[in-house]
């Protein structure tokens, strides 16, 4: 359960960093794409910095109790709930009560996704 939490806590700070590349720009009118595409090349650095190690602490093949479609289902579970958040507190936009279902179905999944038998060690 340990790697579990290490793994999810790395995926929450790598997707802060990817959710800010890829959408903080859309607050900055005045930078030109160039600047953007910079920008966000420079912030999403150290989400690689995360999210590989992430990937290896859950992973089975790396002693973690995880498959990588579980991790996969986990980070997309994550990169959702980061992205709500950034949404209303950077970008100022409310989300929808579809926006709401459709989050909680992805979360779903990964019930869906944990359940049932551990993937075996490779």
């Amino acid at each position: 359960m340990l790697r579990i939490l290490g793994a999810v806590a790395l995926l929450v700070g790598s997707n802060t960093f990817m959710t800010y590349a890829w959408y903080y720009h859309l607050k900055q009118k005045a930078w030109p794409l160039l600047v953007a595409v910079l920008a966000s090349w420079l912030i999403a650095l150290p989400e690689y910095c995360l999210q590989v190690p992430a990937n290896r602490l859950g992973h089975a093949s790396f002693g973690g109790p995880l498959s990588a479609p579980q991790l996969k289902v986990i980070q997309e579970a994550v990169t959702l709930t980061v992205f709500g958040v950034f949404s209303v507190l950077v970008l100022k936009e409310r989300l929808r009560t579809a926006d709401l279902v459709a989050f909680g179905l992805v979360l779903l999944a990964v019930v869906v996704s944990m359940s049932g038998r551990s993937p075996a060690q490779p």
